[in-house]
This record gives C-alpha cells, sequence and structure tokens, in this order.
C-alpha cells in the first residue's frame, strides 16, 4: 500500500512539473493537421521529459505529428523576419528548451517571428522514420507553413530562414542544399510554397563534413565552440571556406572555453552568450532587418 503510495505522490508530481514547464509555451500547430504523411497509423502520444529543475532541461520524444511552436512579436515591434527553430538531439529526442522555447522567446522578444519545429526522429528507438525523408519533409512543410501564413503572422515571405541546432542543423543545412522550390499544382495550397530558405542559421551542425554550399545556397551564419567535438569545432572552419569559396556570405564564430550544445540558456556567459546579438546584427548586416 505504501508503495502504491509513493508511486501515485510521484506521478501527480511529475505531472505539476511537466504542466508547470510548459505553462508559457504556446499551443502547437500541427504541419498536416490531418496527418503527417509517413505517420499513417501511428497514434503514439509525444512524451515530454523534464531533465532538471527548470524548463531549459526538458526533452520531447515520440513525435508522430509533427508541428511547429509559433513566437510572434508585437505588431509594432515586428521585422518582418522568420526563423524556423530546429532544436537538436541526435535525432534521437528534441533538446526543446535551450534550443527551441528559449530561443523563441528571445527571438519574438527582438521583433523575430520564432517557429519552433517538432520533426520527426529518425533514430528514436524503433522508429522507422528516415532523416532525409519524414524529418527533412516535416522541415520543409515548416517553411511552406510559415510563407502560406506570412500576412497573418507579419512575416516578409523573401525574409524567412532556417536555424539548427546540432541534428536540427543537419536539417537546416539539408533543406538549404535542396532548396525545393514549391509544387505548382498540388492540391495543397501549402506545398504551392517554395521551401528554399532566405538565410540559414547552423549551430554546432551535425554532419559538418557534408554541408557542401553552391553559389545559389542561402547565406550563412556559423557558430560553435572551440571545444565541440573535432568534426565541428575544425569542421566548422572548412565549412567557413566552402561557403567563401563559391562565393556566399557567411560569418564564423568559434567560441572560446565553449562545448557543445550550449543553445540559449540563462547561466550562459559570454562569448558564446553572445550569438543570439550577434544573429540579429548579422540579419540587419545581410538586409533581412531593417
Amino acid at each position: 500500500m505504501l508503495k502504491t503510495l509513493i508511486c501515485l505522490a510521484l506521478a501527480l508530481a511529475f505531472t505539476s512539473l511537466s504542466l508547470s514547464l510548459a505553462a508559457d509555451v504556446p499551443a502547437s500547430i500541427p504541419l498536416w493537421p490531418h496527418g503527417a504523411p509517413g505517420s499513417e497509423g501511428k497514434t503514439g502520444a509525444e512524451i515530454g521529459k523534464p531533465a532538471g529543475p527548470e524548463r531549459g532541461y526538458t526533452s520531447i520524444t515520440h513525435v508522430n505529428n509533427p508541428s511547429i511552436i509559433p513566437y510572434l512579436p508585437a505588431k509594432d515591434k515586428a521585422t518582418g523576419v522568420a526563423v524556423i527553430v530546429l532544436p537538436g538531439g541526435g535525432h534521437q529526442n528534441l533538446a526543446i528548451s535551450h534550443e527551441g522555447y528559449n530561443v523563441g522567446e528571445w527571438l519574438a522578444d527582438h521583433g523575430i517571428a520564432g517557429f519552433v519545429v517538432k520533426y520527426r526522429l529518425a533514430r528514436e528507438k524503433g522508429s522507422t522514420y528516415k532523416i532525409e525523408r519524414e524529418a527533412l519533409a516535416d522541415t520543409q512543410r515548416a517553411i511552406r507553413t510559415v510563407r502560406a501564413r506570412a500576412r497573418e503572422w507579419n512575416v516578409n515571405p523573401d525574409a524567412v530562414g532556417v536555424m539548427g541546432f546540432s541534428a536540427g542543423g543537419e536539417l537546416a543545412s539539408l533543406a538549404s542544399i535542396r532548396m525545393d522550390g514549391g509544387l505548382e499544382n498540388a492540391p495543397d495550397p501549402i506545398d504551392r510554397q517554395s521551401a528554399k530558405p532566405n538565410f540559414q542559421a547552423l549551430i554546432y551542425p551535425g554532419q559538418s563534413g557534408k554541408i557542401l554550399p553552391t553559389k545559389d545556397s542561402p547565406p550563412a551564419f556559423l557558430a560553435c565552440g572551440n571545444l565541440d567535438r573535432p568534426d565541428i569545432s575544425q569542421g566548422m572552419a572548412d565549412v567557413y571556406l566552402r561557403f567563401k569559396k563559391v562565393g556566399v556570405p557567411a560569418e564564423l564564430h568559434i567560441y572560446a572555453k565553449t562545448g557543445h550544445g550550449f543553445g540559449l540558456r540563462a547561466k550562459n556567459k559570454p562569448p558564446a552568450g553572445e550569438w543570439p546579438t550577434q544573429f540579429q546584427q548579422w540579419l540587419v548586416n545581410m538586409g533581412f532587418e531593417k
């Protein structure tokens, strides 16, 4: 009996914590209201996993109905720029707080519309999803959705970019390489919108060796820590040189005494803690934000 009561108390505490962590998070908008292609028959709900006492340390798994969480600035502050935010997590989970919620909030506070994507996870145990199939499709659908609702959300459809962290950076890069246009005769009007980002922000992205820009690639903001694993801390220098070689504007920040996964947290200190401001300055310099 005592064991049962303890388990019940823990369950109630976990539920209370989960609700408190998500209390100020905007409602998600399904990317495919009638079900995502490739998720047929999968009805399992998302699972949130608090990993500490703050909202900044939560993750999400079991995404079968991909969606976006909109963080919209006040109309009098809106710059017209929109950023599709792709949290990392090794394609096994979504680091939804410090690489999602916090980023969306910061962007909206600074006049930029942020849209945090809950995409399907290709490396979660038992997953049938693929990175370059469902996860990439979720990313492209998010871009198209924002363009389709640009007027409603005070967004300039020519200033819609992607920002990805770690595994999310891999997806942001893939979307910027594929650059699929609109499907002219698609029955769904959202699919008629272009999925080509106008800019890309790759924050300690995975698979840096596969980031192969062309002269048509969108300009890039690149950032990582010098204590990250070599394929990122050293690889990002090579990525920058590839952009330079094809003549695409790129800006690179490699932060001292900084490892992987710094994202956006209250405890972050300079220099890595200044990356959001540097990103916004880059937007202004590139002409996306006036």
